[in-house]
């Protein structure tokens, strides 16, 4: 199940500090962004064997849409302190990007092809 973590967010006048910690089973081997999608774009459309993964929409916003095999959610990642955390089973898409999103992934595997299931559960 996709769980929200909100981060500790420090402000001052020197800026805003966010901090991801402590949070993540196990160690992180990936880290990628998401950035200049198109409107009408969707992204993602899959689950993981074995990949955990971190989503933060650190600017700008977008929504998520995720089905574990039993229960469908949508969640949109609109402030750069909600943290999206989705375990293997998380079958997800992003789309409704806006034009400034900046989407920040970390995964705890690298990349591997085989890893990746395409077919979305039926829905309910």
């Amino acid at each position: 199940m996709p769980s929200i973590k909100h981060l500790p967010c420090f402000q001052s006048d020197l800026g805003d500090l966010t901090v991801l910690e402590g949070i993540f089973p196990g160690p992180i081997k990936r880290v990628y962004y998401i950035y200049d999608v198109p409107a009408d774009v969707v992204r993602g459309g899959h689950r993981h064997h074995v990949t955990w993964q971190i989503l933060v929409c650190i600017r700008g916003k977008c929504r998520v849409y995720v089905h574990n095999g039993e229960v469908e959610t949508e969640i949109w990642l609109d402030q750069p302190d909600k943290c999206l955390i989705l375990e293997p089973r998380d079958w997800h898409s992003m789309d409704q990007f806006s034009s400034d999103a900046l989407l920040l992934v970390l995964a705890n595997e690298v990349y591997d092809p085989r890893d990746y299931i395409d077919e979305p559960y039926p829905k309910q």
